[in-house]
């Protein structure tokens, strides 16, 4: 897309129309540059700012005439507050949950490929599992460069993981523990794909947030009872109980563990993976898809799928009991008068 749509649809993600006339205008954007859009949300967010690069004004959010006029003529109004790309500032996302200095690049073919980089880095989660964090990265900047170039819109993506999904559940179901690895993997990989595909090419919808954080929230228990059910078929059985006991141990906690993770925003208006540095270091291996499916996968590879079954009970309880210990020492903190805030917002 051209600069000038891209910035069109930052200002429509955060409810501002792109117009043409400098008398008309509070919040000015020049599309000789490409800027992270966490920029857009600061700028909005504080009157009277002005970021710069090598003094040049990239984005701008005017109180007066004074001001725009003197932006328009290519000066810095006396009057503004500067903030400086040079100076690497470091600000809190916290809808990605990390604090980032987002990325700000004069538009040229020399800085096209660094421009890319960093608008693909910069849609990645701070706070997310040790497979997102690690292994991922390079894999879904491939697929996400290559969905771009091809048209492919993040829900197509979406709805592309969603059949590999269904594919790796009938496939632990009937015991073909590797073929499911394998299509598992690659519903897990395009994931992140969906969710870096909205974000650099400026696309997020509600619809799809809803699309993409319906399957996430649904599909893990059904993967680990897929999982229990094709034992018998792999020829490591486990009776009847041992399986009644470890899908409710999973499931339930599940739920609880969701539900946990909902009071804590609901109470102190943050992810409780972002209190301190342990819960965002916990987070890389807490009980959620991708470490599961990292720890049967070890198991597996012994050929003992039905202890890793009995192991993805066990860390399921683990991690619930963390985060039940978190939740507790947050409230006993907030009731002695502390206050509870994210680590990353300092």
């Amino acid at each position: 897309m051209t600069s000038h749509e891209r910035i069109a649809r930052i200002g429509r993600q955060n409810g501002a129309t792109l117009i043409n006339d400098w008398s008309k205008a509070n919040i000015f954007a020049d599309d000789g540059f490409a800027f992270d859009p966490a920029w857009f949300k600061q700028i909005a967010a504080n009157p009277g700012t002005v970021l710069t690069y090598q003094n040049r004004p990239v984005l701008a959010h005017v109180r007066n005439g004074s001001q725009a006029t003197a932006l328009r003529d290519g000066n810095l109004p006396p009057d503004m507050k500067i903030l400086r790309a040079e100076d690497r500032i470091s600000i809190a996302n916290d809808e990605l949950r990390k604090r980032e200095t987002p990325f700000v690049l004069p538009l040229r073919e020399d800085t096209a490929r660094a421009i890319e980089q960093a608008s693909y880095n910069g849609a990645y989660k701070g706070v997310t599992d040790l497979l997102t964090k690690y292994l991922w990265p390079k894999w879904a900047f491939f697929l996400t460069k290559m969905a771009a170039s091809v048209g492919l819109t993040p829900n197509m993506v979406t709805g592309i993981g969603f059949l590999f999904c269904v594919t790796a559940t009938l496939c632990f179901w009937t015991g073909q523990y590797w073929a499911g690895m394998a299509t598992g993997l690659i519903s897990m990989v395009l994931d992140t794909v969906d969710g870096k595909l909205a974000r650099c090419t400026i696309t997020s919808s509600k619809l799809g947030n809803i699309f993409d954080h319906g399957i996430d929230l649904v599909h893990p228990p059904i993967w680990w009872w897929a999982w229990a059910s094709g034992l018998d078929d792999y020829g490591t059985p486990l009776s009847d109980e041992i399986i009644d006991t470890g899908l409710i141990l999973i499931v339930g906690i599940y739920v609880l563990q969701r539900l946990i993770e909902g009071a804590f925003i609901a109470k102190f208006n943050m992810h409780i993976h972002v209190w301190r540095p342990i819960d965002s270091q916990f987070r890389l291996i807490t009980a959620r898809r991708n470490p599961n499916m990292l720890l049967l996968f070890v198991f597996l590879c012994i050929g003992r799928p039905d202890w890793g079954f009995i192991a993805l009970a066990a860390w399921t309880l683990a991690s619930c009991l963390f985060h039940v210990v978190r939740l507790v020492q947050a409230s006993v903190a907030a009731l002695g008068g502390r206050q509870v805030e994210s680590w990353l917002a300092g």
